[in-house]
C-alpha cells in the first residue's frame, strides 16, 4: 500500500495566516513531496505564485498530484475541484485546513485517494482535530476499496463491489471473508494485519451456515467455488514473472506462453505484478509488450545480480557466452519473488518463463 510519506502533494494558502499553517505543515512533514502556492502578492520564500490564478492552478495540479491540501474556506475549495471531479477510484485526496489550524477536514477520495489517512497525519502534526465523515469510518468498519488498496488487489468488479459491500456494512448487515487457503499455504498470508473490522471471516463449509448478505473471497485463481451468495473476489497482485528469449522474439508467441501457462496454474490475470528480465533485453520489443499489456512494471537485473542465485538453476552455456549467466528466467523470478517460485520452467519458441509469488503486498 503506498503511504502518504510516498506521495506529492499541493498545498494552495489563500491568506497571508494561511501560510503559516504552510509552513508548520511544511517543516513537520518533510518527508512529503510539498509544494506550496499562494497569491503572488503573499510571494515568499518557500512558496511558488498561483500559476495563473487559483482555479487555472489547481486545475493543472489536479491530475498531477496524489493530494491538494487547501488552507481557507471549505466552500471555495468546492468551487475550485467542481469542474474536476471524475470519481472515487481517480480523484486525488482533498483536505481542507482552516487558518486557525484547528480542523482538517478530509473533503475528497478519502479511501483510495487517501485523504483520510492525510488528514490524520496533517492534524497530528498541528495538534488539530481530523474531521472524518466516510460511513465505513464513522461506522467503525473496514471498506472494499481501502481493503483492495492495502492488499494491492484487483477487482473485476471493484465500482459495484465497493457500492454494495460499504453499504451493506455501515447498514449492519453481515458480510463474509474467505480467505482462499492456497494463499495461506503458500505464502502464509494472514489476513489479520489488514483492516477487517466488520468483516466475518468463514471457511468455505461456513458459507452456507452463516446469513450472509454478501461475501469478499480473496483468491489469486481463476476457478472459484460457486458461492450461494453474491461474492466479490479480491485478487492480490502477487504473482511474478522472470522471462529470458531469444532476440526479436514475437509478442504474440510470448503473450500467447504467458496466458496459457497462466491458464495451467488456474492463476488469473489480474494477480500479475510484474514482469523480469536481464538488462540486455531493455529494449526487447516483445518484452516491453507484455509489461504493456498487462499495466506492470518491468524490472531489470545485471548478470551479476542474476549470477547471486543461478547455480542453483540448469546452466545453459550458450546464455553464459551471451549474455555472462547461465541462466535467465529463474533467478530473475526467484529475485522478483524473494526465492518463493510457482511451478516448472516453460521452455518453448526460443522463450523461458518461469513464475513466482510475493510473500508481501508490495516489491522490496
Amino acid at each position: 500500500m503506498n503511504t502518504v510519506s510516498e506521495r506529492s502533494v499541493s498545498l494552495f494558502s489563500l491568506t497571508p495566516g494561511g501560510q503559516q499553517i504552510a509552513r508548520r505543515l511544511r517543516q513537520a512533514l518533510s518527508a512529503l513531496s510539498m509544494h506550496c502556492y499562494c497569491a503572488e502578492k503573499y510571494l515568499q520564500a518557500g512558496f511558488l505564485p498561483f500559476d495563473g490564478n487559483l482555479k487555472q492552478t489547481v486545475a493543472q495540479r489536479f491530475h498531477c498530484d496524489h493530494a491538494l491540501i487547501f488552507i481557507g474556506a471549505c466552500g471555495i475549495a468546492v468551487r475550485m475541484i467542481a469542474p474536476l471531479l471524475k470519481d472515487k477510484f481517480t480523484d486525488p485526496g482533498v483536505l481542507v485546513i482552516d487558518e486557525q489550524g484547528q480542523f482538517v477536514i478530509s473533503l475528497l477520495s478519502g479511501h483510495i485517494g487517501g485523504a483520510n489517512e492525510l488528514a490524520r497525519q496533517v492534524a497530528d502534526s498541528l495538534g488539530a482535530q481530523p474531521v472524518i465523515s466516510t460511513a465505513t469510518d464513522v461506522n467503525q468498519t473496514c471498506a472494499f476499496d481501502l481493503l483492495a488498496q492495502q492488499l494491492n488487489a484487483a477487482s473485476e468488479q471493484l465500482h459495484a463491489a465497493t457500492k454494495t459491500v460499504n453499504q451493506l456494512l455501515v447498514s449492519g448487515h453481515t458480510v463474509g471473508l474467505y480467505i482462499d487457503p492456497w494463499l495461506e499455504a503458500t505464502l502464509g498470508f494472514d489476513i489479520r494485519q489488514f483492516d477487517i473490522r466488520g468483516l466475518t471471516l468463514v471457511t468455505e463449509h461456513d458459507v452456507a451456515r452463516y446469513a450472509l448478505s454478501a461475501l469478499i473471497d480473496v483468491s489469486m485463481q481463476v476457478m472459484r467455488p460457486d458461492w450461494p451468495i453474491p461474492s466479490f473476489q479480491l485478487i492480490p497482485r502477487r504473482l511474478v514473472a522472470g522471462i529470458g528469449c531469444r532476440k526479436n522474439v514475437s509478442s504474440v508467441q510470448l503473450l500467447t506462453l504467458f496466458q496459457q501457462q497462466l491458464q495451467r496454474l488456474n492463476i488469473h490475470p489480474l494477480a500479475v505484478a510484474a514482469i523480469g528480465s536481464i538488462d540486455l533485453k531493455c529494449d526487447e520489443p516483445a518484452l516491453q509488450h507484455l509489461a504493456q499489456q498487462y499495466q506492470v512494471p518491468f524490472k531489470l537485473f545485471s548478470a551479476a545480480e542474476l549470477s547471486s542465485c543461478s547455480a542453483q538453476f540448469p546452466q545453459s552455456e550458450f546464455v553464459q557466452q551471451t549474455v555472462g549467466v547461465g541462466c535467465v528466467s529463474q533467478p530473475a523470478a526467484w529475485l522478483l519473488s524473494d526465492g518463493c517460485l510457482l511451478g516448472e520452467t516453460l521452455r518453448q519458441q526460443g522463450i523461458t518463463l518461469t513464475y513466482g509469488v510475493m510473500k508481501s503486498c508490495y516489491m522490496s
